[in-house]
């Protein structure tokens, strides 16, 4: 079932690749059939893990609701539903700078439920809830599932990404039943939040589009595309920027404003970095801008993330001309047009 789905939603850059299958004979159970898929990287469980219960970045929440919402806008238009839309199912691809959707073995297509128990509890909507609940009980439940069961979990993903919190106890407990919007608000007023005001709103708003408890009232993937929220330009943090693979490097603290603006030390340095960084791959090319924005900063771009990933781990704590490397990686597309910013240790 799972192949039937990937093979008919394949081609979306947001929604992870198939690229065969076979028969693994050596299997405990006897000869089992395995899906051969693309090579992913970190996960949103595990983002949320690294953030400290302090929440992910608006650049990071804004970059993987876009994301998901433009797989979801797509595998729906498609007639499917994934039904098991959680943090440990989304996860980031390092080639094409994009989060991606995983995990279609509980999908379905709109109409054709063939199993009664979906969703991951803590993500699942009231109307899975209650079909669950029914089941269990030998019942049929009168509501069918819909996409809209896809919105909902994106919403509790987005929610625990803001707060930086597991929400499981918060979303099955008695006052969530009887007034999310509450919650919803204290989570976005909580002082140890600290986001601007204009931007927060708009993402509770989104947030609250996606939570309504009646299936017909909440936003669809494409109207949820819409939100002012996705208009805002945001800046990655450098926590994102270490996170984050990318095909590009970002080397910091390695130049004085002296062997800037010295062109025969300049050069002589620029020859020892991109000796330095070919040990760990082919390098397509190496900028240092002279001026601000992104003055002293040293991009490198490698042929593929696994060649910047080897080389920012080994790079990282390097002392350089009597300074401690720090290497993040840097996103593709933005240095591609030309787009530099600086960020402050």
């Amino acid at each position: 079932k799972e192949r039937a789905a990937l093979e008919q939603l394949r081609g979306h850059r947001n929604i992870v690749t198939l690229y065969g299958v076979f028969t693994n004979h050596y299997s405990a159970n006897g000869p089992s059939r395995c899906l051969l898929l693309e090579l992913l990287d970190i996960s949103v469980s595990e983002l949320l893990l690294h953030s400290s219960n302090q929440g992910c970045s608006m650049w990071m929440i804004q970059h993987c609701a876009r994301d998901v919402l433009e797989a979801l806008a797509f595998l729906h238009h498609k007639g499917y539903v994934h039904a098991d839309l959680k943090p440990r199912n989304i996860l980031w691809s390092a080639e094409e700078e994009c989060f991606k959707l995983i995990d279609f073995g509980l999908s379905f297509k709109e109409g054709n439920q063939d199993v009664k128990y979906i969703q991951t509890d803590g993500y699942r909507a009231p109307e899975a809830e209650l079909q669950n609940c029914l089941a269990q009980a030998g019942l049929q439940s009168e509501t069918e599932c819909t996409s809209a069961v896809d919105l909902w979990s994106l919403g509790i993903v987005l929610l625990e990404m803001f707060s930086g919190m597991k929400l499981k106890h918060t979303v099955q407990s008695q006052e969530w039943k009887i007034n999310s919007s509450a919650i919803i608000d204290r989570i976005f007023a909580s002082e140890g939040v600290v986001n601007s005001a204009i931007p927060a709103y708009h993402l509770r708003d989104l947030i609250k589009s996606m939570l309504h408890c009646d299936q017909g009232k909440r936003a669809s993937a494409e109207k949820a595309l819409c939100s002012p929220f996705f208009s805002i330009p945001f800046a990655p943090h450098i926590e994102d920027l270490v996170m984050l693979p990318t095909p590009v490097l970002r080397l910091l603290n390695v130049l004085s404003d002296a062997s800037l603006q010295c062109e025969e030390e300049y050069e002589d340095i620029l020859e020892d970095i991109r000796e330095e960084c070919q040990k760990y791959g082919p390098v397509v090319s190496l900028l240092i801008p002279k001026e601000n924005p992104g003055k002293g900063q040293v991009f490198v771009e490698y042929a593929n993330a696994g060649d910047s990933k080897a080389a920012q781990k080994m790079l990282t704590g390097k002392i350089f001309d009597g300074k401690f490397v720090v290497a993040t990686f840097y996103p593709l597309s933005a240095y591609k047009r030309g787009y530099l910013y600086q960020n402050l240790l």
